[in-house]
């Protein structure tokens, strides 16, 4: 595999986690409204949340590319339709910041993830678009899943972590920030299709 599209893989892996999107946001406004303490549960919710849909993913792929191999290369065509939908979708985006989240548990953390339709097209993307061109072994694909798990429980574990500091920051420079990241990820995409 070329360290073009790995490079590229890893930047859409990072974009992707650290946008703002319901498990980030919902971590952020658990963390300044209950603590670390009280919001335990539900970010450990929304971390294994994240693992179990990536596995899914993974299987799904690998499932999709056993019996219908010609469906990956349409995949990958889907997939970068759906970068520059949510490049376009940052760009123009405001934050959200609602407050209304109710009780900090581990169900409803974990549960998010499974309707939370962004990391299931994070992964079906990631893997479609850079990985089963090279190659559609289980084992690679999974690999390559927990890496995007692994990606998304930092980045919010940072949103955490950051709190209210990352909160201001964002909500008084996200028009740049957003446009930059929906940049790199039309950068993304150009990789996505030269190969």
């Amino acid at each position: 595999m070329p360290g073009i599209i790995l490079t590229n893989f890893f930047i859409y892996a990072l974009v992707n986690a650290f946008t703002p999107g319901p498990g980030n946001i919902l971590a952020l406004n658990a963390v300044t409204n209950y603590g670390w303490k009280k919001g335990k549960p539900l970010f450990f919710g929304i971390f294994a949340g994240y693992y179990l849909v990536q596995i899914i993913c993974a299987f799904f792929v690998f499932g999709v590319g056993a019996f219908l191999p010609n469906a990956l290369t349409i995949m990958k065509y889907v997939g970068a339709a759906y970068i520059l939908w949510l490049a376009i979708h940052i760009a123009i985006g405001k934050p959200e910041t609602s407050k209304n989240q109710g009780a900090a548990s581990f169900l409803k953390g974990f549960m998010l993830q499974f309707v939370n339709i962004k990391i299931y097209m994070f992964g079906i993307t990631a893997l479609t678009g850079y990985i089963t061109p090279y190659s559609t072994a289980l084992m690679v694909l999974l690999g390559f899943e927990l890496i995007i798990a692994t990606t998304g429980t930092i980045a919010t574990s940072t949103w955490i972590g950051m709190g209210l500091l990352i909160q201001k920051f964002y909500l008084k420079h996200f028009r740049i920030i957003n446009i930059v990241l929906a940049l790199t990820l039309l950068e993304c995409i150009w990789s996505m299709l030269r190969t």
